[in-house]
C-alpha cells in the first residue's frame, strides 16, 4: 500500500506541475503572444527575430504548444477574426486603422495558408492585411493628398487642401497649388478664399483668363474682399484691359482707403487709360520709318570702344567678341546695333510667311522654346548643344524678349547669327513680339535705358517683318501658338497670309491665332485660359495634321515644367527653353534636335547663375513688375 501510494504521488506531482504549466501556456503566454504578434506582426520582421533570438528550448516549448488542439483552434479563431474585424474601420485591440479587404481576398488569404499552423497563419495574414492596407493608403494619399485626414469633415478636409496649397505656392511650385486649390473648392465652393488663392495661382501661370474667372467667383461670395478685386484688376491689365482695371482698382481703394498700392495701380492704370484715348484721338496713320532719316555710315565710333569692329558685313569674330561683352554688362556700339537691326528687317522682310525648311544630310536644326530675355540661359543652351554654325542650325520660336532682362542681348545675338547664316538660322514671331507686350512687360524700357528709343521703334518694325511658322521637312509645323479657330485652315492659307499689311496680330484672325492660341486636354475647343485667344483640343489637333500631312506641330508659348511635353497623342509638342522661368518657377529648359532623319531628339538643361538683376526691372511701370 505504502509502495502504491509512493507511486502514486511520483505520478502526481509531475501531472500536476505539467497541468499548470499548461494552463499557463494557454490561457496566458499563449494570447498574450498571439495578442503581440497581431499588433506587431506588420511592422516587425518576427520570423526573423524569433529564429535569432529564440532559445532551442522556447522552440520545443513553442512547437508543443502549436501540437495542442485547443491552442490551434483558438489561433484559427483569431485568425479569422482578424480578417472579419478587418472589414470594419479599426483593430479593436491594436487600434491601428485599417483598410478594407474584400471577402476574395480573405477566402484567398485562408486558402494560401489552410495547411500551417494558426499562428503561422494569422502572422502571414497580418502581413497581407499590412501590405493591403498601405496600398489603399498610399493611393489615397496620392489622390487626396498627404496631410489630409481621412476622417475630417468635407469643410476640414477642405482647409487642409488650401493649406497644401499655400505649401507649394511658397515654393513656387503653381500647378501644385493649383491642384490643391481645386481640390478644395471641390469639397467646398462657398468659400471666397479657394477662389482667390487660386486666381493667384493662376496670375503666376500667365492664365490671366482663370485668374479672371475665379476672382470674379469669390467677389460674388464676398462682395467687399479686397484681394479678389486687386487680383482681378491685375489679370485685366495683364491682358490689356485697362479699363476693366480701373473699375477693379477703384473698388480696392473704395473698401480699403487707405490701400497705398492699390492708389498706385489706380493711378497708373488711368494714366494708361487716358493715353490710349489720346493715341486713338491723333491717329492718323502708321508712323514713318524709326530709319528715315538715319545715316548709320555717319556715325563715329570713338577709339576708346574696346570691341571688335563691325565693317559692313557681319562676321564670327564680332558674334563672339559680342556674346563675351554682354556676359560682362557691356553694351555694344548704338551704330553696330542699327546696323544689325536693319540688315535683319530686310532679310526676313524677304522671307515667306511660312518658311520652309529641308534638313540636309550632316546637318542639325535645333528648335528652341521661349528664351525671355535669359541671356545667360542662352548662354548655357549654347554651350550644351554647340554655336550656331554651316553644320548646326537653329530655329527660335518667338518669345525672345520680355520679362528676363537681357532681352536686348538676346535679340542681337539672335539678329547677328541671322545676318551671318540667312539660310541656316531661323526666327519666328511670337506673341512677345509685339508693341503692347513691349510696352509692359520690359523690352521698350530695356531699350531705352541701354540704348535709346529709336533702337526700340526700329526693333519693333524688324518684329512685324518675322516669318510667323516653319515647316521643316513637310513633317512638323513649328509656330509660336498653336491652332485655329476653324477646320478648314490650311498651310496654304498660313503661305498667303500678308503679315505685312498688319504689324500687330490685333484680338482675332490667323495671325492673332498664331501667337496667342494654347492646347487642352478636352475635344473641341474652348476659352483662353489667358482670357486672349482660345484653346484647342487632340480632335482638332489631329485633323488639322491629316488634312495637310502632318506628323506634328512644335509649339512653345507656354512653361513646361520638364522643358518640354508631348501632348495630343503626340501631335502636338511644347518646347520652352527659359529654365527656371522668371527666377520663379522651378521648370527645367529644352530644345530639340532634328537630323536629316527627322526623329525628334529632346534635350534638357538647368538654370545657371546670373548677375542680380531681376526680371522685369526694365517695367518702370510698378503696375507691371508687380505681375512678378
Amino acid at each position: 500500500m505504502g509502495t502504491t501510494l509512493s507511486t502514486i504521488k511520483a505520478l502526481f506531482a509531475p501531472a500536476l506541475i505539467s497541468l499548470i504549466i499548461f494552463l499557463i501556456l494557454t490561457y496566458v503566454i499563449v494570447p498574450c503572444w498571439t495578442r503581440y504578434r497581431n499588433r506587431y506582426a506588420q511592422y516587425l520582421p518576427l520570423d526573423t527575430l524569433q529564429n535569432q533570438t529564440l532559445s532551442l528550448r522556447g522552440r520545443l516549448h513553442g512547437a508543443f504548444s502549436r501540437l495542442m488542439a485547443w491552442s490551434i483552434w483558438r489561433a484559427r479563431r483569431n485568425a479569422d477574426r482578424v480578417v472579419v474585424a478587418d472589414r470594419g474601420s479599426f483593430d479593436s485591440e491594436a487600434g491601428e486603422e485599417l483598410g478594407a479587404v474584400d471577402e476574395e481576398t480573405a477566402r484567398r488569404m485562408r486558402n494560401q495558408h489552410g495547411g500551417r499552423s494558426g499562428v503561422d497563419t494569422l502572422r502571414r495574414d497580418s502581413w497581407i492585411l499590412a501590405t493591403e492596407t498601405g496600398r489603399r493608403r498610399k493611393k489615397k494619399k496620392e489622390e487626396e493628398g498627404e496631410g489630409v485626414h481621412e476622417m475630417a469633415t468635407p469643410e476640414e478636409q477642405a482647409i487642409q487642401f488650401k493649406n497644401q496649397g499655400n505649401k507649394a505656392f511658397a515654393v513656387h511650385d503653381w500647378q501644385t497649388a493649383i491642384d490643391f486649390y481645386t481640390k478644395a473648392i471641390e469639397l467646398n465652393d462657398k468659400e471666397p478664399t479657394f477662389w482667390a488663392n487660386r486666381a493667384q495661382a493662376h496670375l503666376k501661370t500667365e492664365a490671366y483668363g482663370y485668374a479672371i474667372r475665379d476672382a470674379t467667383k469669390a467677389i460674388e461670395l464676398k462682395p467687399d474682399f479686397v484681394k479678389a478685386y486687386y487680383r482681378r484688376a491685375t489679370a485685366y491689365a495683364a491682358i490689356l484691359r485697362p479699363k476693366d482695371a480701373v473699375k477693379d482698382f477703384r473698388q480696392c481703394v473704395k473698401l480699403d482707403p487707405n490701400n497705398r498700392d492699390a492708389k498706385q495701380k489706380l493711378a497708373e492704370c488711368e494714366k494708361i487709360v487716358r493715353q490710349l484715348a489720346f493715341f486713338a484721338a491723333i491717329e492718323i496713320g502708321d508712323e514713318p520709318s524709326a530709319a528715315e532719316g538715319l545715316d548709320v555710315d555717319s556715325i563715329h565710333v570713338d577709339d576708346s570702344y574696346d570691341g571688335v569692329r563691325l565693317e559692313g558685313q557681319m562676321t564670327q569674330e564680332f558674334i563672339d567678341d559680342m556674346m563675351e561683352r554682354f556676359k560682362k554688362g557691356k553694351t555694344i556700339h548704338k551704330k553696330y546695333v542699327y546696323q544689325i537691326i536693319l540688315a535683319v528687317k530686310k532679310i526676313v522682310y524677304d522671307e515667306p510667311t511660312l518658311v520652309e525648311v529641308d534638313v540636309p544630310e550632316g546637318v542639325e536644326l535645333t528648335v528652341c522654346g521661349d528664351t525671355h530675355g535669359q541671356y545667360f540661359d542662352l548662354m548655357e543652351l549654347f554651350r550644351l548643344n554647340g554655336k550656331p554654325s554651316d553644320k548646326h542650325w537653329y530655329l527660335f520660336n518667338g518669345d525672345f524678349v520680355d520679362r528676363g532682362s537681357w532681352s536686348t542681348e538676346i535679340a542681337l545675338v539672335l539678329y547677328a547669327n541671322k545676318w551671318l547664316r540667312p539660310n541656316c538660322f531661323f526666327i519666328n514671331r511670337g506673341n512677345h513680339e509685339t508693341d503692347d507686350m513691349n510696352k509692359i512687360y520690359g523690352f521698350e524700357g530695356e531699350c531705352k535705358a541701354k540704348y535709346n528709343e529709336r533702337v526700340f521703334k526700329l526693333f519693333s518694325e524688324s518684329f512685324s517683318a518675322l516669318p510667323l511658322a516653319h515647316l521643316i521637312g513637310k513633317k512638323y509645323l513649328v509656330l509660336h501658338g498653336g491652332l485655329f479657330s476653324d477646320d478648314n485652315v490650311t498651310l496654304d492659307d498660313i503661305r498667303k497670309l500678308d503679315r505685312h499689311k498688319q504689324r500687330q496680330p490685333g484680338q482675332s484672325g490667323l495671325m492673332m491665332e498664331m501667337l496667342w492660341t494654347d492646347p487642352q486636354p478636352e475635344p473641341g475647343r474652348g476659352p483662353s485660359k489667358r482670357g486672349v485667344g482660345m484653346q484647342f483640343g487632340p480632335d482638332v489637333t489631329k485633323r488639322f495634321c491629316e488634312r495637310n500631312g502632318l506628323e506634328a506641330i512644335i509649339r512653345s508659348h507656354e512653361v513646361r515644367m520638364e522643358g518640354y511635353e508631348e501632348e495630343h497623342d503626340g501631335k502636338c509638342i511644347t518646347v520652352f527653353s527659359a529654365p527656371k522661368y522668371c527666377d520663379m518657377t522651378e521648370n527645367k529648359g529644352a530644345y530639340i534636335n532634328i537630323g536629316s532623319d527627322y526623329k525628334l531628339r529632346f534635350a534638357q538643361f538647368e538654370a545657371v547663375p546670373h548677375p542680380d538683376i531681376k526680371p522685369m526691372a526694365y517695367a518702370h511701370n510698378a503696375l507691371f513688375s508687380a505681375l512678378m
